[in-house]
């Protein structure tokens, strides 16, 4: 199973205090994490192995929306800042659509995240 995490900057220590929290049930899995630049590094320093895409508004969110539209992504974990502006804006509205037009699960909170990965 593969599950992408994404964070917007208010959101990735959010996103690591998650993965943390979640770490022996992600391990003792067969998930491969993949992510956008700056989340998959953080992902890294925590201790978890990430295939790093681009930055958010270099492209990651769209590498990432390829994979879902490819059929690879199982699960998408995004966990964003509904308060700040984003320069990448459509990259996330595609990406949030392409979860819906392919039926993958989106967690944009840790709330959803915790029943999601509870439910694998």
């Amino acid at each position: 199973m593969e599950i992408a995490i994404i964070a917007h900057d208010g959101k990735k220590a959010e996103m690591i205090q998650f993965l943390m929290n979640f770490k022996a049930h992600i391990l003792s899995k067969d998930i491969s994490i993949v992510s956008t630049g700056t989340t998959g590094t953080n992902a890294e320093k925590a201790g978890f192995i990430v295939k790093k895409y681009l930055s958010g508004p270099f492209g990651g969110d769209a590498q990432i929306a390829s994979r879902v539209a490819e059929g690879v992504t199982d699960m998408v974990f995004f966990f964003r800042d509904p308060l700040g502006k984003h320069p990448h804006e459509p990259d996330i509205a595609m990406l949030m659509r392409l979860c819906d037009v392919h039926n993958v699960p989106l967690a944009t909170n840790p709330a959803t995240a915790e029943l999601l990965i509870k439910s694998i």
